[in-house]
């Protein structure tokens, strides 16, 4: 889900960066000066990795060497975890004055979240595929750590970007973008992957403990989507369409509705060796009562997000890393409807999955194929071009 320090939306200057560090100014901004520019957004390219390995693998249809793609796709997820934490590392080492303008500037900042993200969704591929290559102990392993990593990274940004939204950035109005969600939904995906370890823990008050947790960042996550979706909305309707190279990030609304999905039946799987029977069944219910209606709403706003595409595209859109956006939340939407398929047997629910898994493979064909040779010819990674003058309403 991701954009993009290469694209900005209409806000007032950041305040002014805090003087440099003695080692900036004698020189030390001018090492590795392709790492300048390599933002928390670029997590977006594992997490929409990750996804497309455990969302094939949840699939409730067999498919005759799917699990073994899965497994080399979850590899390269993990490749790209080590590459990309590698490269944060350098840009925080070596370009600390960027790294701190990243965090106050509103068009950035929320992508601190992608981190989490990108902890946990590899985490939860490692448990699901990748135990077919590493072994079931050293994937709960791998998996618990990045787990617990990416679930107080994700908390942390959670309040740490509203608060700087409002006491640092304080956007102007009609600027709420989609990409406020990024660390507000980090704490869904702990809620579904935690869900994975429940039956890991010892039976008891630690099993019960970790269920409810998971459902307590659920409604954290939830709640705080409630609020932020409708300034989303707001924004689209009373100053008209998203900059085109930001108009991807529409579809990263599909990420708290399609993980939420997602969470609340993998927990439902989970509860009875939790929880007491009237609890459990409750939970089983739930999960079919939440995930099919928010389904539904995932759908609508798939069909409206793909029609700003598909106008942005005939406008004249071209590649950004924005395009990530297409990969992670659509994948959410294939592990939720995935979920319901699997507590309802429905056979539209089965093939909406697929459906949806043959979206999300193509757009990350798609996504990783232009980053990868936006990367080798330098185009990703050189300073961003300065974004043109906000204009009034298009038609």
């Amino acid at each position: 889900m991701a954009i993009f320090p290469q694209t900005r939306t209409a806000a007032p200057p950041p305040p002014a960066a805090p003087p440099t560090h003695p080692a900036e100014a004698s020189g030390d901004s001018a090492r590795l000066p392709f790492l300048r520019h390599i933002g928390p957004n670029w997590y977006a390219s594992v997490m929409g990795t990750a996804i497309v390995a455990s969302a094939g693998a949840m699939l409730p249809v067999d498919v005759p060497g799917l699990r073994a793609a899965c497994t080399a796709v979850w590899v390269l997820s993990a490749l790209l975890l080590l590459a990309v934490l590698t490269a944060r590392a350098g840009h925080w080492l070596c370009h600390r004055d960027q790294a701190r303008a990243h965090l106050l500037d509103p068009a950035v900042a929320p992508f601190y979240g992608c981190l989490s993200m990108a902890l946990m969704a590899v985490g939860g591929a490692t448990l699901t595929v990748g135990q077919d290559v590493v072994g079931a102990r050293a994937a709960l392993a791998v998996d618990v750590v990045l787990f617990v990593a990416g679930t107080v990274i994700g908390l942390v940004a959670a309040v740490a970007v509203p608060y700087l939204m409002v006491v640092r950035h304080r956007p102007a109005p009609g600027t709420a973008s989609p990409v406020w969600l990024l660390p507000l939904v980090a704490p869904m995906v702990s809620a579904s992957q935690g869900a994975l370890l429940v039956p890991h823990v010892s039976a008891g008050q630690g099993r019960e403990a970790l269920l409810l947790a998971c459902y307590a960042m659920f409604g954290l996550s939830l709640l705080a989507t409630l609020v932020v979706l409708p300034l989303v909305f707001s924004r689209l309707v009373h100053h008209g369409p998203l900059p085109l190279a930001l108009t991807p990030t529409l579809f990263l609304v599909l990420g708290p509705l399609g993980q939420s999905t997602t969470a609340v039946n993998q927990l439902a799987d989970a509860a009875p060796g939790a929880v007491g029977a009237p609890y459990a069944s409750a939970f089983g219910a739930f999960a079919v009562l939440y995930g099919v209606p928010v389904m539904g709403f995932a759908l609508l706003w798939l069909a409206l997000a793909t029609a700003m595409v598909v106008r942005a595209a005939r406008n004249g859109m071209g590649f950004a890393m924005t395009w990530w956006a297409f990969t992670f939340p659509v994948g959410t939407c294939v592990t939720g409807a995935a979920g319901l398929a699997r507590h309802t047997g429905l056979d539209a629910l089965t093939w909406l999955a697929v459906a949806l898994y043959v979206a999300l493979v193509a757009a990350w064909a798609a996504a990783g194929t232009r980053t990868a040779l936006g990367v080798v010819s330098g185009a990703l990674t050189a300073a961003p071009v300065p974004p043109r003058p906000a204009t009034a309403r298009t038609t």
